[in-house]
């Protein structure tokens, strides 16, 4: 038994060195796990109002922690892209980043009427998105057409709705450089997702560059798009925090 586990290991070992889509997911799996310690052991630095922030922020990378390391597995084992665990990993943690969003604005009147908007949105891009990545050629269209829908309410949302309106009326420059930086990773970061589903066989951009390659962007993406999101938040919540405490010395 041993002598196959060592066998075992050392095939995995040499299929990680020559593989640059297998080191991405075993640096997505450690770069989410120590991201998650991070916000969990950073809680105790902020005021009580912004915990909840930092606790999403670990539960986000936690759970993507959690995720890449089966999607580490499945793709060593088989070679193939672990669209399932992918999904799964995007279902729970999409809708917590648009929790995110309200979280941040909570303190500034944001009400509930606006998260469970961005939640239903997050998951009508993504149920529809898996559905059309597993449904076949015929269908990916059709199903990307709603997907994106899902997606530009979110954008509409951080650039014109109620996100927008509360962070610029909130009088915080902490908060208004945080949305900045979130816009970015709305339109640019999350740009990658909907640009590797196109180029699926029979879609917009099949052909355009190997689908093999997709999780190398993909795990990239997650990673910045994950860990730079809380880190973002955890700026907003330091420099509040910060805020709060001159005010009350005052």
């Amino acid at each position: 038994m041993n002598a196959i586990l060592t066998a075992d290991l050392i095939g995995l070992d040499k299929l990680i060195n020559s593989d640059p889509v297998a080191i991405t997911f075993f640096i997505g799996y450690m770069a989410m796990f120590a991201s998650a310690v991070f916000f969990f052991v950073e809680r105790s630095s902020v005021s009580d109002k912004w915990k909840t922030s930092l606790l999403v922020s670990g539960l986000i990378t936690g759970i993507a922690a959690v995720h890449y390391y089966y999607m580490r597995d499945f793709y060593l084992q088989t070679g193939q892209s672990p669209t399932a665990f992918r999904y799964v990993d995007w279902t729970l943690t999409v809708p917590l980043m648009c929790v995110e969003f309200y979280l941040l604005t909570k303190p500034f009147g944001a009400k509930t009427s606006t998260l469970t908007k961005l939640i239903l949105a997050s998951l009508l891009m993504l149920i529809t998105g898996y559905i059309g990545e597993t449904s076949g050629i015929d269908n990916n269209i059709m199903w990307g057409i709603f997907s994106t829908v899902g997606y530009l309410y979110i954008v509409y949302e951080v650039f014109a709705g109620d996100v927008a309106k509360l962070a610029k009326g909130s009088n915080s420059p902490a908060l208004n450089r945080a949305m900045f930086l979130l816009k970015i990773f709305i339109t640019l970061g999350w740009s990658i997702y909907p640009i590797g589903y196109m180029v699926l066989p029979g879609n917009l951009l099949s052909g355009a560059f190997e689908v093999s390659s997709i999780d190398l962007f993909y795990n990239l993406a997650d990673a910045i798009n994950k860990i730079g999101f809380g880190l973002v938040i955890y700026s907003v919540a330091i420099s509040e925090t910060a805020k709060a405490k001159k005010t009350q010395l005052a």
